[in-house]
């Protein structure tokens, strides 16, 4: 018999009640269990229909609805009512007893109910029906690093006219037709081989691409990840969450990038996951001897650096001496710690497309700086290998390719 497929409805039943529940049946009429996370921070008529009332979330986040009901402090509220509904969706994940997760709502609702999303494993079905998707910069803040889907529903949730009775028809079908799919434990019980992480940038795209293919042909399985900030910050994420069985990390300059505040900046957890869960990981360069701080935080000393535009909004910096060494410092710190099998491979020949002869910011005699003082930090069983190729040419690919194979599960 088919598994009855469960979906959390995370909603502030205070103020979107009978929109909550015309979604909720909705999404039983298609052959769903619908529950009911409230997040209400008020009382209201159609609190009592929730299946995981207000005061269950508030004493989940360690105070109480009265206390959350009397206090004049919305931040404080917010918050543990946020963290109450993530200690609860969170045991329902594990527990299996959630498919996908839904939530409706404005700014405060979106905002909390996205916090709670965000700390659901990745693969989990998650649609926040948002009145506010569109406004400037919050798109961002409740997608974050989360594999969300973001429906904006231009019209605000308030009432059950036909045009908002239209969204949430439209958005119950799409959450139950997402838990449909087979999750994602199910998909890697019949992946084609071990899943392998890798860190992949514009300007490393070819020894990307190269390196993709050849690891596809030993029978691994590549997921890329954008090394923008946000992309190598999700897999981090997701390392930590066992989906891989090793990580090729072209593009750790995420890491440089968080000691300047760089727009590439990946927080001061990269490229620690790999290490903590004892995957084996292949590290290279790309990236880490440019720098990209916000041009509108531009210093009189980065307006004299060495520059290359990689198009009229991109501009990378040439990272200073004392950058380098810092950033080496770094980087042997976190891989100092790791529990599995590390390489590292430095292309002497320029460590991007950006940064190749001709090129302005293009100084190999500068990045030894980096490759001393980084060998000078590292465990004595950590091997750095340098190859005379820039790493967009295919030498450098086959070099990362080879040490793959010394570290990573290639199948028989």
């Amino acid at each position: 018999m088919k598994e009855e497929k469960v979906v959390l409805i995370i909603a502030t039943l205070d103020t979107k009640g009978e929109e909550t529940l015309y979604l909720r049946d909705r999404i039983r009429a298609l052959g769903c269990r619908a529950l009911v996370l409230d997040i209400s921070m008020r009382d209201g008529p159609h609190c009592r229909e929730a299946d995981i009332p207000a005061r269950e979330v508030a004493a989940a986040g360690g105070s109480s609805i009265e206390e959350v009901q009397a206090s004049k402090e919305r931040s404080a509220t917010t918050a543990v009512m946020t963290r109450g509904a993530i200690a609860i969706a969170k045991g329902l994940s594990a527990e299996g007893r959630v498919h996908g997760v839904i939530g409706i709502g404005g700014s405060t609702g979106s905002l909390m109910a996205t916090d709670v999303m965000r700390a659901l494993p990745f693969g989990l079905p998650k649609l926040m029906v948002s009145s506010t998707a569109a406004l400037p910069g919050m798109s961002t803040r409740y997608i974050g690093t989360g594999d969300i889907c973001l429906f904006h529903s231009v019209v605000e949730i308030s009432g059950l006219g036909g045009v908002l009775k239209n969204v949430m028809e439209r958005a119950a079908e799409a959450i139950c037709a997402m838990v449909d799919v087979p999750p994602l434990e199910a998909m890697k019980g019949r992946s084609r081989g071990p899943s392998i992480a890798m860190t992949m940038l514009g300007p490393c795209e070819r020894c990307a691409s190269r390196v993709r293919r050849g690891l596809e042909g030993l029978g691994l399985q590549v997921t890329g990840f954008s090394a923008a900030g946000v992309g190598d910050r999700a897999m981090e994420e997701m390392v930590r969450q066992g989906i891989f069985d090793g990580v090729v990390d072209l593009a750790p300059g995420g890491v440089i990038e968080h000691l300047v505040g760089g727009m590439r900046d990946a927080g001061p957890r990269r490229l620690e996951a790999a290490g903590e869960m004892g995957i084996p990981q292949v590290v290279s360069t790309c990236g880490v001897n440019h720098i990209t701080p916000p041009k509108k935080a531009w210093t009189e000393d980065h307006k004299s650096r060495r520059k290359y535009d990689l198009d009229r909004h991109r501009t990378w910096l040439r990272a200073s001496r004392e950058e380098l060494l810092e950033a080496a410092r770094a980087l042997a710190t976190k891989l100092n710690k790791a529990k599995g099998p590390v390489k590292v491979l430095i292309p002497l020949q320029g460590w991007s497309s950006v940064d190749q002869p001709g090129s302005p910011t293009f100084d190999p005699t500068e990045d030894m700086v980096f490759v001393e003082e980084l060998k000078r930090g590292l465990r004595p069983e950590i091997e750095v290998r340098t190859v005379e190729a820039n790493m967009e040419d295919p030498e450098f690919a086959q070099a990362v390719l080879e040490a793959c194979r010394e570290v990573f599960p290639i199948p028989d």
